[in-house]
């Protein structure tokens, strides 16, 4: 019923920048919050940023001043703005956003995520 779809990830150089977007589709009735997570190899998911309807910001300590989340509610996209990439930023990110769809409770939906690799 509803579906997250990312784009943007890739290779780029240390101190290189990147842009991720996340478009919701759907029978989407209203989108809460909306975030990003990272999964470096042998890790564990990370919470990245979140940024909720009313356009509030949360981030992880280590992108502070570096990483900038953003969206736009009348297309359903998050986007998340990546400057100076470190070597340990490389990770697979995934988008997250908690959805109403019609009369239902909200729920925490998921992409597929989109690798970021961050090297010479």
């Amino acid at each position: 019923q509803v579906q997250l779809v990312e784009s943007g990830g890739g290779l780029v150089q240390p101190g290189g920048s990147l842009r991720l977007s996340c478009a919701a589709s759907g029978r989407i009735s209203s989108i809460n919050r909306m975030g990003w997570y990272c999964q470096a190899p042998g890790k564990e998911r990370e919470l990245v940023a979140t940024i909720t309807s009313g356009s509030s910001t949360n981030y992880l300590d280590s992108v502070k001043g570096r990483f900038t989340i953003s969206r736009d509610n009348a297309k359903n996209t998050v986007y998340l703005q990546m400057n100076s990439l470190k070597p340990e930023d490389t990770a697979v990110y995934y988008c997250n956003a908690n959805i109403k769809i019609l009369r239902l409770d909200p729920m925490d939906y998921w992409g597929k995520g989109t690798l970021v690799t961050v090297s010479p």
